[in-house]
């Protein structure tokens, strides 16, 4: 089962960099879509991934449509640590959502948004529903390329853990 999640992480690390290596730029401006690629740790022992699609519209506000896959790990009861079986087999979830980023700030080449949304999916049990706040600040770069970090809290409901408090890093590119 390790093998399959390793061979899944690299085909989907291939495909992304693919895309990135065909995808047109152009300069920054209103009604701009972005393709968002990001990761980050989440309070207590979690790491999530997320792609997202953002459509920006005048002044910096944007909608992003969202798929976020997270993972929480654990000691292995037998080890006394952390071993790869206790790190991809304790608790995954998925969600896919949407979230309205209204922007509270703004500068000569950044921007801030305030980040509302809803999301639900599965934690291959069951059905899980979540609710995402949060702030994002983004740094343009060149050709419309954008580098981003999100301050996030997530109330999940139905899962595991109801809160998941964290930060996440990422690279918008633009399409």
């Amino acid at each position: 089962m390790n093998k399959v999640y390793h061979q899944v992480f690299f085909g989907l690390a291939l495909l992304v960099l693919s895309v990135c290596s065909v995808l047109p730029v152009r300069a920054q401006g209103s009604n701009q879509d972005r393709l968002m690629l990001s990761v980050g740790a989440l309070y207590e022992r979690g790491f999530d991934a997320t792609v997202a699609w953002e459509h920006e519209t005048k002044y910096h506000h944007a909608w992003e449509y969202f798929a976020t896959g997270y993972l929480k790990y654990c000691d292995d009861p037998d080890a006394g640590h952390v071993t790869t079986k206790s790190f991809w087999d304790s608790y995954n979830t998925w969600h896919v959502g949407i979230a309205y980023k209204p922007c509270v700030s703004r500068g000569r080449n950044h921007h801030g948004n305030a980040r509302l949304g809803i999301s639900g999916g599965s934690d291959r049990h069951r059905f899980v529903g979540g609710i995402h706040v949060g702030y994002e600040h983004s740094y343009a770069l060149k050709q419309g390329w954008q580098l981003f970090f999100q301050v996030k809290e997530d109330v999940i409901i139905k899962g595991d853990d109801l809160f998941r408090t964290g930060v996440a890093v990422g690279v918008k590119v633009p399409l």
